[in-house]
């Protein structure tokens, strides 16, 4: 029921920034090469199942708006089929490489173990078969442990142990499945590893279990040969009043309290970043800094709306700010640019999921290209290094050096009677360099 969904539409293809086609890519050019690498190496798109093909368009308000074949009745085992094939053909019409599911999002609906696995183990199977015909890859895969009701407490720091051993069953299956499916990563999204009131939480108890649980991942991954990455995605709230993987840098700490800082690495999401007060390139630029850059889901919030909204993203300027800072990187390894979006519960049609992704790509792509001319110029990066050439004078290697203390620091000040004069940071003219581009 789903085969000919898409079949009304061409493979999307580039045009250039001239084509009058709607249904054409403007700046996407998967050849194109910029810093030495092809674009679509560069950029590495995958399409999501949960919210292009699973979420039917509800809200807390009013039910859903959309009418996909798969969306007509029960999420059965004929429903779940049609929604894989219509989800791989619709990323090959994109003609992009990846795409990234939830265990419960490729299935049909189970209420017990055994019926939970056989479901699970069908829909591999089957997309093991369509990945082939498709000639598409998977980017990561994970397991939903926020959605049924047994969650609504947490995962791994919920404080029935059943629901640990529950969740332990769906990781194991959706790692394996991972592996198996040739995914470059798998992902950990503590949706509800957090509290709403203090009132009725043991923060030490739920930590201490939240890291049993990853160090129980990390294990299982070296067990099986799996050699993808492990990736935990930061988010401060919601649907938690406060959830304990808050952003980067509070994952790192919970990272190197459990000796994990050498295995799990990020991946950062634009709405999640800026419900945390940061903004998306902070978010990147501190994985950097602490070396778990990892991959990225690619989405932007309303500025008018205090919650997660993962809307397509459309700001070339906030895109090519934050892809300095993944080129910076060094850019992407196993991760790449997931496209966690959903298009408004008011665009109905077929054509509307290919706008907004056709919208997203160019998005990444135009501000790839961007992002390549200002490193190139060299002018901003040479001010940022020169900035810091002090550190490598006597004075900042005495700093660092081994031997050193703080009185003994103390005493350089004092010995060389040393008049700091401060020096201008020139935000302005930076900004004006970049806003050239």
């Amino acid at each position: 029921m789903s085969a000919d969904y898409f079949a009304p539409f061409d493979t999307v293809r580039y045009e250039g920034p001239d084509s009058a086609n709607d249904l054409a890519y403007r700046w996407y050019d998967k050849e194109r090469v910029i810093l030495g690498k092809r674009m679509e190496d560069h950029l590495r798109v995958a399409v999501c199942f949960w919210h292009t093909f699973c979420w039917p368009g509800s809200d807390v308000f009013g039910a859903g708006t959309f009418s996909r074949p798969w969306h007509t009745g029960a999420n059965d085992a004929l429903a779940a089929k049609a929604k894989r094939e219509a989800a791989l053909a619709f990323v090959e019409k994109l003609d992009v490489p990846f795409y990234c599911f939830h265990d419960v999002d490729v299935m049909a609906d189970a209420d017990n173990t055994a019926a939970f696995r056989r479901s699970f183990a069908e829909a591999v199977d089957h997309l093991e078969a369509l990945q082939t015909q498709h000639g598409r890859k998977l980017l990561w895969g994970t397991a939903n442990l926020f959605s049924h009701p047994r969650y609504m407490a947490g995962a791994a720091t919920n404080p029935d142990p059943e629901v640990f051993a529950w969740a332990a069953l769906q990781v194991r299956d959706a790692l394996e499945a991972t592996h198996r499916l040739g995914g470059a990563n798998y992902v950990l999204w503590g949706g509800r590893e957090g509290y709403d009131t203090i009132l009725n939480t043991d923060v030490g108890i739920e930590q201490e279990n939240f890291g049993r649980f990853l160090n129980l991942v990390v294990e299982h991954k070296h067990k099986i040969g799996y050699t993808g990455t492990i990736l935990i995605e930061p988010k401060p709230h919601e649907p938690t009043k406060h959830q304990y993987d808050f952003d980067t840098q509070t994952v790192y700490g919970f990272l190197k309290r459990f000796g994990l800082e050498n295995e799990v690495r990020v991946n950062i999401e634009a709405n999640h970043a800026t419900l945390g007060g940061h903004t998306f390139e902070h978010e990147i630029a501190m994985a950097r800094a602490l070396g778990i850059f990892g991959s990225i889901d690619a989405n932007r919030g309303d500025h008018q709306n205090g919650w997660d909204t993962d809307q397509f993203p459309n700001s070339v300027e906030e895109l090519t700010l934050a892809m300095l800072e993944i080129v910076r990187a060094g850019g992407f390894t196993t991760g790449g640019f997931n496209f966690d979006a959903k298009v408004r519960r008011q665009s109905i049609d077929a054509e509307d999921l290919f706008h907004g992704h056709i919208g997203g790509i160019d998005t990444l792509a135009h501000a790839l290209v961007k992002a390549a001319a200002i490193i190139e110029d060299g002018k901003v990066d040479a001010f940022r290094k020169a900035r810091y050439t002090d550190w490598q004078g006597e004075l900042g290697q005495a700093i660092h050096a081994p031997q050193a203390s703080l009185a003994s620091i103390a005493d350089l000040a004092i010995s060389r009677d040393l008049k700091p004069r401060p020096k201008s940071g020139r935000q302005e003219w930076l900004e004006n360099t970049i806003n050239r581009f």
